[in-house]
């Protein structure tokens, strides 16, 4: 049965699995021995070079399943061919769900997230996390398609924050924001036209703020998911904000 506890326990746990790749990330994720590791993945091409060594003994010491495997499944593995370098590992991170499980269990309890729609430069993307982590955002909605993914310039930018922040999957922001706001939550779009100012907003109800795409904002459909529209008063003529620091600025709204 699909909802019997095993099953749930199984899906759980894949639910959990982040997978990177490039021999750089691989290596540091190995050498992290805070890290939950589940599988190593190596293309049988590989060149045994002074990293292949390093990270092949590594998972010697740390008792970690290696799985060799031609280059065409490691591409599908990693989703990114020409940048996996032949390696990728499976990280089970306790940290990592989806945004449909964390509505289920905590939707009687008061949260704050951050939801990403069109965020597609990586370095935006990590330095978002790394805010959020920081000024303690319980997690971030980082839909499958139309944003950056996971990928070693992200983890770079995040500086090693990605593994301690929550982030919740998803297929389709739009349809994911709906459920939050039907359970209660407040789903804020950042807009510069809008009335009401973070400042202003009460924090009685779960709060989800929704960042948009770095030139086009919020997409239409997920535009129309908000229940709410906030801005952040600037002086001086200044229109906007890196979307990076928008998300540090509401990361640490509550900080003293």
């Amino acid at each position: 049965m699909t909802d019997s506890p095993e099953y749930l326990k199984k899906r759980a746990f894949f639910d959990s699995l982040l997978t990177i790749y490039g021999r750089k990330p691989v290596l540091e994720a190995l050498e992290d021995q805070s890290l939950p590791v589940h599988k190593l993945h190596l293309a049988d091409s590989n060149r045994k070079d002074q990293l292949i060594s390093r990270i092949e003994q590594l998972a010697a010491e740390r008792k970690i399943d290696v799985a060799h495997c031609d280059r065409k499944e490691l591409s599908r593995i990693s989703k990114n061919a020409r940048q996996d370098q032949g390696v990728a590992l499976d990280l089970a991170l306790p940290h990592y769900g989806t945004a449909e499980t964390f509505l289920e269990e905590n939707s009687d309890t008061h949260f704050e997230l951050l939801a990403l729609d069109g965020i597609t430069n990586p370095q935006n993307l990590g330095m978002i996390i790394r805010s959020a982590c920081a000024g303690g955002i319980d997690g971030i909605i980082l839909p499958r398609k139309g944003c950056a993914q996971i990928d070693p310039l992200v983890i770079k930018a995040s500086v090693g924050t990605l593994f301690k922040t929550r982030i919740l999957r998803c297929d389709q922001l739009a349809p994911v924001l709906e459920q939050f706001a039907k359970r209660g939550a407040r789903v804020c779009a950042l807009s510069s036209h809008a009335h009401e100012t973070l400042q202003t907003i009460d924090d009685e109800k779960p709060n989800i703020f929704v960042l948009g795409n770095e030139t086009h904002g919020v997409g239409p459909a997920v535009d129309k998911a908000c229940t709410h529209r906030l801005r952040i008063p600037m002086q001086n003529g200044v229109e906007s904000l890196n979307v990076a620091i928008t998300a540090a600025l509401i990361s640490f709204r509550h900080q003293s």
